[in-house]
């Protein structure tokens, strides 16, 4: 599965979540670091449905840009 990822740069770091998995979040001091750590949360949320024998949500959400002149 391909899900789309939201990464925010914070005061000395970076977050991140996945729009489709709630509270599916991570934070990592670079972007390197957070990506796997993403992806480290990922599976863990995915592991923890299966084994609550909920549904894995199905990715949806979708990344484009805009351009906006200045």
């Amino acid at each position: 599965m391909r899900y789309a990822i939201v990464i925010e740069q914070a005061a000395g770091n970076f977050s991140a979540y996945v729009p489709d998995l709630p509270g599916c979040i991570a934070a990592g001091e670079t972007l390197k670091a957070v990506e796997a750590n993403l992806r480290a949360a990922i599976a863990f949320h995915l592991e923890g449905l299966r084994e609550e024998g909920l549904p894995v949500p199905i990715p949806v959400s979708q990344v484009n840009y805009l351009d906006i002149a200045a």
